[in-house]
């Protein structure tokens, strides 16, 4: 099969291509932007015999499914996953223009994660391109919703992971070896509400019952339930509540952020959250929310994709690095239904919705070089523990 050492790639088309998705903005509250760019991946495969499907946009976003399964190829897909939404608002380019500037590609969403979906999108297009067979058929999802929750797209990642012998995240890598992550923690959000009783601060002050006093009781109680050592963390976020001084407040609202390391952790905090009741007894709490991704843990499974990955890319001249994440992505989704998921295979870079945001290009062509590895080697899927060929 053939494969491509990264002093074989020229990474100049790359730079092109990415440059070209980067300067069509697409926030995640933009479906129409983000069917813009979805019109012009689906033309560059125009002629080429791989199957697109398009998902209808919503107010979450639309999806791109691109299936390639050339006769000779058989079993369960190969599946990459990207979102092409950003967090930056229409306008930013014209304030920060993309820039190449010491080695660096500078622009909004170029690193998380609009140059790794390129990268598997791209990879794909030049295996079809060039009529190779891979071992199992390729397929790679577009979404438009990650940076949201995924609500529109959850249904779709899910069901296309558990039919898929193995998912391939291209989200942003980090670190000076260009790592791959194989765990992430598990993201909960939560909204805890307070309703006291109003009373004037001056004149009945101890008839009122303070809704911010029970919401700062709680924000203790649950921060202070943060370890470092078994990594179960709180971050209460935002605090809203009250409306003068002098009146005490009979409203006040809390939002959560909660990540878990384990499945068992994430769901014991959940419930504990859910369960929590006001120390006031003449406050009244509510508490909505729950766990929006599960963690993806490090398994057997996942632990044998990776050492797959890593002599797959020493037989390319290059090493690949091993990393945690507390932030999530869809690789937590794909996880979750007990497909091994190997994430973080997108570009080296920096400053994730960050204004410095950038990729380093000097590891564009490696990037492609082991996507395309993935993709076409039988010896990585065998390492793997997935049969090159056939229907397991």
């Amino acid at each position: 099969m053939t494969l491509l050492r990264p002093d074989r790639i020229d990474p100049a088309p790359l730079i092109a291509g990415i440059r070209a998705w980067t300067e069509i903005e697409t926030p995640s509250e933009r479906p129409d932007l983000i069917d813009a760019l979805l019109d012009l991946v689906e033309a560059s495969f125009e002629g080429l015999p791989v199957e697109r499907t398009r998902f209808p946009a919503t107010e979450r976003g639309g999806q791109l499914l691109l299936r390639y399964a050339p006769e000779g190829c058989s079993g369960p897909p190969v599946t990459a996953m990207g979102h092409v939404d950003t967090v930056w608002a229409v306008g930013t380019l014209a304030r920060r223009p993309i820039a190449e500037v010491d080695g660096r590609l500078h622009g909004p969403g170029v690193f998380d994660m609009k140059a790794g979906s390129y990268l598997a999108t791209e990879t794909l297009r030049r295996i079809a391109a060039e009529g190779l067979v891979p071992p199992r058929p390729l397929q790679v999802l577009l979404t438009g919703d990650e940076e949201i929750g995924s609500d529109a797209s959850r249904a779709l990642i899910e069901r296309l992971a558990a039919g898929s012998a193995l998912v391939l995240i291209p989200e942003p890598s980090f670190g000076p070896d260009i790592a791959a992550v194989t765990s992430r923690k598990g993201w909960g959000r939560f909204v805890l509400r307070a309703h006291g009783r109003a009373a004037h601060a001056g004149g009945n002050l101890f008839d009122g019952r303070s809704a911010i006093r029970e919401i700062a009781r709680q924000i203790l109680d649950i921060e202070g339930q943060t370890s470092r050592e078994s990594g179960l963390t709180f971050n209460v976020g935002v605090v809203t509540g009250g409306t003068r001084p002098n009146v005490v407040p009979a409203e006040a609202e809390a939002l959560v952020d909660m990540r878990a390391v384990t499945v068992a952790q994430a769901e014991a905090a959940e419930a504990a959250m859910l369960a929590r009741t006001a120390f006031d007894p003449d406050v009244r709490l509510e508490v909505s929310g729950g766990l929006n991704r599960p963690p993806y843990e490090r398994t057997e499974a996942v632990a044998r994709l990776y050492a797959a990955a890593r002599t797959l890319a020493r037989g390319l001249g290059m090493e690949l690095g091993e990393s945690a994440r507390g932030g999530v992505s869809d690789g937590n989704l794909a996880a979750a239904t007990g497909v091994p998921v190997l994430d973080g295979l997108g570009c080296g870079g920096a400053g994730a919705h960050a204004e410095d945001e950038h990729i380093d290009l000097a590891t564009l062509a490696p990037r492609a070089a082991l996507m395309r590895g993935m993709m076409l080697s039988e010896r990585f899927l065998e390492d793997a523990g997935v049969p090159a060929r056939g229907s397991a």
